[in-house]
């Protein structure tokens, strides 16, 4: 075994690259062809920010276009704006605003082209993937375009005294949101997570990262061509520690979507001024390959499940639990099929993978790696750096006979590592898949679907996905979405992702006799008739 390490040790510290690069179409659009000068002003319009900052490319590392930056004294008049602008956009009625996200709906399909590009040279991820986010922001709107009147609408309940007490339950919007949205998904985490905001009457300012603000803007343009008025729709850019807890100061609520840690202190700050807040946060997802599962399809499954995006997404899979039966045979088609992935940076579909967002991404990746390798671990394929595509380019990276302590065993990478744990004990395997702070998004693979749905409900993670990775449970915006334990507070999508930018109203309307003695009752009279009734009330089954 020790020589066997030694042979194999050259080979580990200087892998070789082996993924294709995906050719570039001829023609393909480039930065300056997208960001031009027109598109600039036009997207940053209205934008409340005395300073200025700049983004850049992963592609290539070049400046993408000139920012307002905010200043604290800038957020406080942003939310100025916000609230003024709020009432009457609360007025109206909720179809009207709901017709809004409808038409935001069909701008969006009918121009994804625009907004790809941006997404591509924002996050330097693959065009498909950027798609997602499309796809994603399309379902949300229809659903809460389609289904918010349903879900505002004031509700009728059994009163304190049936016949006597009419009660109904009124939805107020909050007032104006505060969001923090993430680089990682520029469309879909921050308007999508919008959407439901503002059809629900509130006011939103958005801090999106600067990086990906160019996304975050189009689709705050777009939005105001569907109808929503363009105060109530504020965006503030600038660096987080600075601008994000100004929102949190500032707001009646907080939506945030980012690490763990940063998410701690956003739910300090808002436990500090007594305002709600939800937290989609961190998640080490993993995914169990049982012994029945189709390996073929496992094998394409968990390519999806683990690269999309190059593995910045928070509901990707970093660990891959396989049964000792099959797992030689799983791991050779996953390998095959990840060394096979193509690495590219044009606007165009053909690659299977892009890029990395930015230098600590592709440093903690690394690092994850090159410690796991040093204290013994396989690499089965990737575990080296693309800078012939791009400087921030990283091969998709499967590592076996990973066990703690290596930092890749417990933390979050974010990026396109996956380690493979092999068990034979089904108890076992999801005993080790809980054994985690996290519990975002979970993945379960098998031909018996009774088998599947038991093991899911043994999860503890927000979401599981039973023959795929993460994208059918996601895009159900019908049912919720969000973390258990360390990966956050809240859900999206649903009943749960609308109601909660709404404060629940109780109007209680007493009618002919009052909750108190009357009709020449004593006190002595009047308690002895509410506990008949109240005996009554239970044996006819009231509830």
């Amino acid at each position: 075994m020790t020589d066997s390490k030694a042979a194999a040790a050259p080979l580990r510290s200087a892998p070789r690259p082996t993924n294709p690069v995906a050719p570039a179409p001829a023609g393909a659009r480039t930065a300056a062809d997208v960001v031009t000068p027109a598109l600039i002003t036009r997207l940053t319009r209205g934008v409340t920010g005395s300073g200025s900052t700049a983004n850049h490319t992963p592609f290539t590392g070049a400046k993408l276009a000139d920012l307002p930056e905010a200043t604290p004294e800038d957020v406080a008049e942003a939310f100025a704006k916000a609230r003024a602008a709020q009432p009457a956009w609360a007025a109206l009625p909720v179809r009207q605003r709901a017709a809004v996200l409808l038409r935001f709906h069909d701008l969006v399909l009918a121009r994804q082209s625009e907004v790809l590009d941006l997404i591509q040279l924002e996050t330097g991820k693959a065009r498909l993937h950027a798609h997602e986010e499309v796809q994603a922001v399309a379902v949300s709107a229809r659903h809460y375009g389609r289904k918010a009147p349903a879900y505002l609408r004031p509700k009728g309940h059994t009163g304190a005294m049936p016949t006597l007490t009419k009660v109904t339950e009124l939805r107020q919007p909050r007032g104006v949101v505060g969001q923090i949205a993430p680089w990682n998904y520029p469309l879909e985490l921050s308007v999508g997570d919008a959407l439901p905001a503002f059809v629900s009457g509130n006011a939103v300012v958005m801090k999106p990262d600067t990086e990906t603000a160019l996304t975050a803007l189009w689709a705050r343009d777009l939005l105001i061509e569907a109808g929503l008025p363009a105060e109530v729709f504020q965006v503030v850019l600038g660096e987080g520690p600075v601008v994000g807890p100004e929102v949190v100061r500032h707001a009646d609520y907080v939506s945030f979507t980012g690490s763990t840690r940063t998410g701690r202190e956003v739910a300090q700050g808002a436990a500090a001024r007594l305002v709600g807040v939800s937290l989609e946060l961190g998640g080490k997802n993993p995914m169990l390959v049982l012994h029945d599962a189709d390996v073929e399809k496992a094998a394409a499954g968990a390519v999806r499940a683990c690269f999309s995006s190059a593995g910045q997404l928070c509901i990707s899979i970093e660990r891959l639990y396989v049964h000792d039966s099959i797992a030689d045979a799983f791991l050779e088609r996953f390998a095959a099929r990840t060394k096979a992935m193509r690495l590219g940076n044009s606007l165009a579909y053909g690659a299977d993978m892009g890029s990395l967002v930015g230098e600590r991404q592709l440093e903690n990746v690394q690092r994850h790696v090159d410690e796991a390798v040093a204290k013994g671990a396989t690499l089965v394929a990737g575990g080296v750096a693309r800078p012939d595509i791009g400087p921030l380019f990283y091969e998709p990276t499967i590592l076996d006979g990973v066990e703690a302590p290596m930092a890749v065993c417990a933390e979050e990478t974010f990026g396109p590592v996956v380690s493979v744990y092999r068990f034979t004990d089904e108890d076992e395997a999801i005993a080790q898949a809980n054994a985690t702070a996290y519990g975002l998004n979970s993945s379960v693979w098998t031909k018996d679907a009774r088998r599947g749905h038991a093991v899911a409900a043994r999860l503890r993670t927000g979401t599981v996905n039973i023959n795929d990775g993460y994208a059918p449970a996601y895009g159900s915006a019908q049912a919720p979405m969000g973390g258990m334990k360390d990966s956050g507070l809240g859900r999206r999508h649903g009943s749960e992702g609308i109601l909660k930018y709404t404060e629940a109203q109780t109007v209680a309307h007493q009618r002919l006799l009052p909750m108190a003695p009357s009709l020449g009752m004593d006190d002595a009279k009047y308690a002895e008739l509410m506990t008949r009734s109240l005996k009554l009330l239970k044996t006819l089954r009231f509830r």
